[in-house]
């Protein structure tokens, strides 16, 4: 069984007003959302990670922000008000996200659910949340789906769009590779049908050139015979849509084989400091893949003073993470813009405030985000990122090709 990781920063939680729990007993309409409560001392934060599972190298997206919330509180809080903050694991199960989301709502009475993590774990808990009216914010995924601010009001995504990358990787090998056969392998769930979705978009008349187009379970011990179909179907362009455990078994296998095709992983297991590392830099070279942070792996910033600066905080809130970890960079990041928001708040802290103040971010910058990166929301647009910049991994680190690419998906 996973075990529950909590972590609970500051004072008690205040008993909340019963408006916030209104039953929903006609025909199933949402619960009356919570409103402003005077004398509201706490913001209670919620979050769910993999602390276990096939998914655990992300848990520090999890822990990385009750450090970051602890500092915070050190401050002063925010608006005079202090954070508590609850992460608990779900080990990557949908069935086990639902569980604890209800924990965190009904139990813990939380304000905001933040950065869970996950496509299919965060697909099967949106209609609760808002059910619930609960903000569902800054999911730690780029599934499309977490943008749909009509149908799902209280729920927002973060990174850039799946969809969005997989357009980008489609153009360059259609500039590069004119004469392309290619091999995919992409999870069967919500992420990886994404970025197959974008992939395909980006490929319009060309998806002809796909030779083998191949799925695989989380549960999937590897990817080996995935692979080697895709030798065998005679690719020469692998496109890895798969989280960083199987990505680093497709570096492997692809070396093993002796197969030297142009090789594309997406941004979320392209790490150097995990997935690359744990492949081994040697046969890693020459993979593209994309980027919206400064990567800590990359010895180019570390004389940067925002990467100074997070190496220094983690030293004293978040000890455990590793000097070179990018997902505790994401965690760090995603706090800073939830702190953006809550000040944007003011005295109104209730849901449909926070919801709002999400969906007003402009030209939002960040030291953590690559030049000329900025979050930008509004009402009608739910993707806070929609820029990322193509790069290759020379062997020591990844480098950058061409200019900052603007998705633009909301617009789309």
């Amino acid at each position: 069984m996973p075990r529950n990781r909590s972590i609970q920063l500051s004072r008690r939680h205040l008993i909340k007003s019963a408006a916030a729990t209104s039953a929903t007993l006609l025909l199933g309409r949402p619960a009356i959302a919570k409103g402003k409560i005077e004398g509201k001392t706490e913001i209670v934060i919620g979050n769910i990670d993999a602390y276990s599972g096939p998914a655990a190298v992300y848990s520090s997206i999890g822990r990385t922000p009750g450090g970051y919330f602890k500092m915070i509180n050190e401050q002063g809080g925010i608006n005079g008000r202090m954070i508590k903050y609850i992460t608990y694991d779900d080990a990557y199960s949908p069935a086990k996200t639902v569980e604890q989301a209800r924990k965190l709502v009904e139990g813990d009475e939380i304000d905001v659910l933040f950065a869970p993590l996950g496509a299919p774990t965060n697909a099967a808990i949106m209609k609760y949340m808002n059910l619930k009216k609960v903000p569902h914010l800054f999911i730690a995924s780029g599934a499309t789906k977490f943008g749909d601010h009509k149908n799902f009001p209280y729920t927002m995504g973060f990174q850039p769009c799946y969809q969005i990358e997989g357009r980008a990787f489609a153009q360059h090998v259609l500039a590069t590779q004119p004469d392309a056969k290619i091999g995919i392998v992409y999870q069967n769930d919500d992420f990886g049908r994404d970025v197959l979705k974008g992939f395909k978009d980006g490929l319009g008349a060309k998806t002809s050139a796909i030779v083998a187009e191949l799925s695989y379970e989380t549960a999937d011990p590897t990817i080996d015979s995935q692979v080697v179909r895709c030798k065998s179907a005679g690719a020469n362009v692998f496109m890895s849509m798969t989280t960083p455990k199987f990505a680093a078994q497709g570096i492997k296998k692809i070396a093993e084989l002796g197969w030297q095709p142009a090789h594309y992983i997406g941004n979320n297991a392209s790490s150097a400091g995990s997935t690359l590392k744990a492949a081994g830099f040697d046969v890693s070279k020459g993979i593209i893949s994309s980027a919206y942070l400064k990567d800590p792996v990359d010895a180019a910033w570390d004389n940067d003073p925002a990467i100074r600066k997070w190496r220094a905080f983690l030293d004293k809130y978040d000890p455990a993470a590793a000097k070179n970890d990018i997902y505790a960079v994401t965690g760090y990041l995603t706090s800073q813009i939830l702190v953006q928001v809550l000040k944007q708040c003011g005295d109104d802290v209730s849901s449909e405030n926070i919801i709002k103040q999400a969906a007003n971010l402009r030209d939002v910058e960040s030291d953590m985000l690559l030049p000329g990166i900025r979050i930008n929301t509004s009402p009608t647009d739910y993707y806070p990122l929609e820029q990322l910049q193509l790069t290759r991994f020379s062997g020591e680190r990844y480098e950058p090709m061409g200019p900052v690419i603007d998705g633009g998906i909301s617009k789309a």
